[in-house]
């Protein structure tokens, strides 16, 4: 007897209707998918936007300096009567005062104080640059001589009428040079003492002696492993004119030279400026040599009228005296500040 079979089932076939059924279960999950991002979407957006909108809780802030601080320092005034500096010390709130000077160097009692004295302040500066040794001794060293000249002096109006005007008015006992160079003008000064009667002045010359980029161009001074040999010729030029016992030097850059003077109490009645042009450095060099200029006497320079500066000198100088009720008398190439409240 023959089984009976059943006959094949047909291969499964994928008709329209069938296509369109996946198609409508995909677009089914696709659209829950994207239901749910931008509801997860929604929800860190609504979360975010609720933790910022809390109120920050914020401390409470200090009460201002006047009121919780109260800083006293001694502020040292000076009083220039009579050709004495008196100084007196008075309390100063640091905090709430507008006086930017209580930030500076205040420079003590004169070394010299009460009576100038031209021999006690060089030999200070020997002491305290050249450990007591004079800088003269012994000069030159061996291995400089042979680069040096005989005399080789270059200035710029090194030797104008001012300085004359200025010695035979103030008499000064020390005259301090800012920016010195070869040493012209500090050593035309010392034949106008001499011819003045005033052979015990002291010239104190601040000067690092290092030039500036490019000076030596047409100079014909010689560099020796990058010693521009500046100092020794001015010192060579100052043993010529055999004027070594009338000129005594600091071979710092001006700002540290100056602060120094301030710092030891030396004071200078007769007080030249001329060392950087730009308006920067006019201003610190006259800003300082102002501290050290003596009761009565007189702070000049050079560069008021000279178109290599960019007048540069010249808008520190009418600042300076505008800052310092000064009046600003020109003089050629030079200018020279007066205190008209003392009749200077």
């Amino acid at each position: 007897m023959r089984k009976a079979t059943l006959p094949p089932v047909p291969p499964p076939t994928t008709t329209t209707s069938s296509l369109r059924f996946r198609g409508k279960i995909w677009s089914e999950n696709n659209y829950t998918k994207t239901i749910g991002f931008t509801l997860l979407l929604f929800l860190a957006y609504s979360l975010g936007k609720y933790s910022a909108s809390k109120p920050v809780l914020l401390l409470p802030l200090p009460p201002p300096p006047s009121e919780s601080i109260s800083v006293e320092t001694k502020n040292t005034v000076e009083n220039k009567n009579d050709g004495i500096i008196e100084r007196e010390d008075h309390p100063v709130d640091i905090i709430n005062s507008d006086d930017h000077n209580i930030f500076g160097t205040v420079c003590p009692a004169a070394v010299d104080h009460p009576n100038p004295n031209p021999k006690l302040v060089r030999q200070t500066i020997i002491d305290r640059v050249f450990s007591g040794v004079s800088p003269w001794s012994d000069f030159p060293p061996p291995h400089v001589g042979k680069f040096l000249r005989p005399r080789k002096i270059h200035g710029w109006g090194s030797t104008g009428a001012v300085f004359r005007n200025l010695i035979q008015k103030v008499k000064p006992k020390i005259i301090i040079e800012v920016g010195t160079f070869l040493g012209a003008s500090a050593l035309h000064m010392v034949q106008l003492t001499r011819e003045l009667g005033l052979s015990d002045t002291q010239i104190l010359c601040v000067d690092d002696f290092r030039g500036w980029p490019g000076f030596q161009k047409d100079k014909d001074i010689r560099t020796v492993n990058g010693d521009v040999m500046l100092l020794y010729q001015f010192m060579q030029n100052v043993i010529q004119a055999n004027a070594s016992e009338s000129v005594i030097f600091l071979p710092f850059s001006t700002g540290s030279g100056l602060e120094s003077l301030c710092q030891w109490g030396v004071y200078g009645d007769l007080i030249e400026v001329d060392a950087g042009h730009d308006f920067h450095s006019a201003w610190s060099d006259i800003s300082r040599a102002y501290k050290i200029l003596r009761p009565g006497g007189v702070l000049f320079g050079h560069d008021y009228f000279t178109a290599a500066d960019n007048r540069g000198v010249r808008r520190a100088v009418q600042l300076f005296a505008k800052v310092k009720h000064l009046r600003v008398e020109a003089d050629g190439q030079h200018w020279v500040l007066h205190d008209d409240s003392i009749g200077n």
